[in-house]
């Protein structure tokens, strides 16, 4: 499918196809050209458009095909299609998330924050595999930790690690800050953050040899309905399966798709 017949798709096929709403595919459209120099490069011009380039990197973020699989439906070769989708990945940094600075500022910032760390799994490394191993999905993976704002629910910051880094560890490391006004809301991974954030709120352990009370079953059910949100974002952003299938590329690259997507998923937030 090319950029022309796009038209015949309706916008939830559109959407569903490419994983971005037309809003959102037109402002990378948009984006991409005016980084192009009006001055021509030499040599042959591309086989594809601009938009038939942004609607093949959409593609293999979408289903996450091989390169040999794109190539041979747009009638390029594999390194076309590998050169398209990096230089797409460089070209549509217009897209961005808020960033842990605008968890502390004083104007603007969010009233309630909840963290999250999901999981993409990997190939098993040729070398240092207990560093990516996750005893939790008892497979090799990267992980990702997303602070999303309660109310609007947009993703606000990620940071990244290996599978074998827990969840609290990965949140020091991470060296995020949040204002002191604001409430944070976390699962049962996130023990000791208190001494970090005193306004966080994470469930109450079932005591060694005994039973959790009625009050802290009721807390932590309703802490479970606010926080469940988070689980939402990240289903949003993992209809890109290059997120949520085993991730075939170069990890230094994960954070960067990882970046972009969620980046999209902002902008069409703001677009509803």
């Amino acid at each position: 499918m090319n950029y022309e017949t796009t038209h015949t798709l309706s916008a939830p096929k559109f959407k569903r196809r490419f994983g971005v709403q037309r809003a959102t595919f037109k402002r990378m459209v948009n984006g991409v050209k005016a980084l192009i120099p009006k001055s021509p490069y030499p040599g042959r011009p591309p086989k594809l458009s601009i938009e038939d380039q942004i609607l093949v990197a959409l593609e293999y973020w979408r289903e996450y095909r091989t390169y040999f699989h794109i190539a041979t439906d747009k009638g390029v070769s594999e390194s076309t299609v590998c050169r398209i989708v990096h230089r797409i990945e460089a070209q549509i940094m217009v897209f961005r998330i808020p960033g842990k600075k605008h968890l502390v500022r004083g104007f603007g910032r969010p009233d309630l924050v909840v963290i999250d760390v999901t999981e993409t799994p990997i190939e098993r490394p040729k070398k240092k595999q207990k560093q990516t191993y996750s005893g939790k999905k008892k497979q090799h993976t990267l992980k990702c930790q997303v602070i999303i704002d309660r109310d609007s629910l947009e993703i606000i910051c990620l940071h990244f690690g290996q599978g074998r880094t827990h969840d609290f560890k990965l949140y020091k490391a991470s060296g995020i800050h949040v204002h002191p006004d604001t409430g944070m809301l976390g699962d049962s991974g996130y023990q000791g953050i208190a001494r970090y954030q005193a306004n966080s709120y994470i469930p109450e352990k079932k005591p060694k040899q005994g039973e959790l009370s009625e009050a802290a079953r009721d807390y932590n059910h309703a802490l479970g309905k606010e926080r469940i949100w988070v689980e939402h974002v990240n289903r949003r952003v993992k209809i890109f399966r290059i997120l949520a299938q085993r991730y075939r590329n170069r990890r230094r690259r994960y954070g960067l798709r990882f970046n972009l997507i969620a980046a999209l998923y902002n902008y069409e937030l703001s677009l509803t």
